[in-house]
């Protein structure tokens, strides 16, 4: 008999903390801060928009309802990555 292969790994990511400042997340035994300043379209989104979060590989980050792609280097250094967005979100 041969089992299923298993599911997603639920616990590989987490938002841990959603302040006015930002947002603290949790990824492979990491946290990160993404401050609003950095990351403007989590600003005004709804919580549980910003809680739905996918880790689509060991350093992609997918938020569906958002729309957003990040890589943890992204988060890690965004003054590295110049092109990303500086407008804020409609939500």
């Amino acid at each position: 008999m041969k089992s299923e292969n298993a599911g997603k790994n639920t616990s590989a990511v987490e938002i841990t903390n959603i302040s006015q400042h930002g947002i603290w997340i949790f990824v492979h035994d990491k946290e990160f801060f993404m401050p609003f300043d950095a990351f403007p379209w989590f600003k005004d989104a709804p919580i549980g928009k910003i809680l739905n979060v996918e880790l689509h590989s060991d350093t992609h980050l997918y938020w569906p309802e958002l729309d957003i792609d990040l890589d943890t280097k992204q988060i890690q250094h965004p003054e590295n990555y110049p092109l990303m967005s500086n407008t804020k979100s409609g939500f």
